[in-house]
């Protein structure tokens, strides 16, 4: 009996995921269409098919199934992001990039966080925490927008750069706010600060070996005899960087942007990769991404609790208008405009004040806060979810119409 009762289990669990992907894949052509960042299209969808709608899928956020997931598809995406980024940016921007990506982050929370606690009236360490939860931006949503949108190199590149890097900073912050708040000490700048670096260096140290040992076997003239299987090695090194770093309680988001970083610049570490091997990776590192962005945001969707969205929709908006117009703002000309070497114009920065969409990675720290039964994770969810949908219906649905009227617009 008990065999049979786990064989229908994972029958219905097998048919939710082919629902998920079968409808996200409706979906993302969907936005292809209409021309919108895909995550928004499966948030909305998500919606429609969870519990509060049509209930075609209901997979509960403290789940064994949705931690996987989210575990899993953040630390991918977080490698797909890092893979993304160029070494030749930050010869010129590395400054900007480095202290947006780690200040910055401090001064978006912290303000965000004020307007929480004034806003939703909660108390300071779940504003805090909701402040961490939104402070880091999305490469999901980014890189696929400047694939399409032209703009100039050293702007789309430091935006890109930004959204990946501080991705891992932003979860390296909350899961630090969120063990005092669980933990019910008292917090100490000094102890955080050791904390962070603690995790963040043990993070690119095994993030830079296992991407430098991945490079060696799939590209290396002589020891690459794994080049067939670098789809897989892909898979392996992710889970061994993610899961290696939290055993050392380091960052495990960390490790695995440092390890994309290390296996999308192979060519600056002296390896070579066919053309045809690099389309091959590619390919199968977009469409892993992709089915993992469907996941993660219908998933995220279905789990929306529309009542308590509705009791925080006023305080929420209020919260992401501030996180949008004043936190971003101050964050980008505090960090941007001492850079004398990049010598950012005012139009660029104006650009990269708007542009700083939120979405996987603060969608899914949310998720985690939910299933790890955190102190307000509810309300952070919900207005973690306001700030997704605001950001990426205001923000990218405008990014060239934006990059027009500031002349960073690259015509074809």
């Amino acid at each position: 009996m008990e065999s049979s009762a786990s064989l229908e289990i994972a029958k219905h669990t097998l048919l939710l995921f082919g629902i998920v992907l079968g409808i996200g894949t409706f979906s993302s052509l969907l936005a292809r269409l209409v021309r919108m960042p895909d995550v928004a299209v499966f948030l909305l969808v998500g919606m429609l098919i969870g519990p509060g709608a049509f209930g075609l899928v209901d997979i509960k956020a403290d789940s064994t199934i949705n931690q996987l997931i989210l575990i899993f598809g953040s630390s991918y995406i977080l490698f797909d992001g890092g893979a993304s980024i160029k070494l030749k940016v930050l010869k010129e921007v590395w400054i900007t990039i480095a202290v947006i990506a780690t200040v910055g982050v401090l001064i978006t929370a912290a303000i965000t966080g004020v307007a929480a606690y004034y806003f939703l009236g909660v108390p300071a360490i779940v504003a805090l925490l909701l402040g961490a939860t939104l402070a880091s931006t999305d490469p999901a949503t980014l890189v696929p927008v400047f694939k399409q949108v032209k703009i100039k190199e050293r702007v789309a590149q430091t935006v890109m750069t930004e959204s990946a890097f501080n991705d891992a900073m932003g979860a390296i912050i909350t899961f630090t706010v969120l063990g005092v708040a669980m933990g019910g000490g008292e917090f100490s700048a000094s102890d955080a600060l050791i904390n962070l670096l603690k995790q963040s260096i043990f993070g690119i140290a095994i993030g830079g070996v296992l991407g430098y040992l991945a490079a060696v076997l799939i590209s290396h003239e002589r020891f690459g005899f794994l080049t067939e299987f670098a789809p897989v090695v892909t898979l392996m090194a992710v889970i061994g960087a993610y899961m290696g770093a939290d055993g050392l309680q380091a960052s495990g988001f960390m490790a695995v942007f440092v390890f994309g970083i290390m296996l999308g610049n192979v060519e600056s570490l002296g390896f070579k990769r066919s053309t045809t091997e690099s389309h091959q990776l590619e390919d199968f590192v977009m469409t892993t991404a992709l089915i993992m962005r469907m996941f993660i945001f219908i998933l995220l969707g279905t789990q929306v609790d529309f009542a308590l969205m509705n009791q925080y929709l006023y305080a929420g908006v209020a919260v992401v208008v501030v996180f949008m117009l004043v936190a971003r703002p101050v964050t980008v000309f505090l960090c941007a405009l001492p850079d004398r070497r990049a010598k950012w114009s005012l139009k660029e920065m104006l650009f990269m004040c708007w542009t700083r969409e939120t979405g996987v990675i603060p969608g899914a720290l949310a998720g985690m806060l939910v299933g790890m039964k955190a102190p307000g994770a509810q309300i952070i969810a919900s207005v973690t979810f306001i700030a997704i949908l605001m950001t990426i219906l205001l923000q990218a649905t405008t990014t060239k119409w934006l990059a027009r009227k500031l002349d960073l617009l690259i015509e074809e």
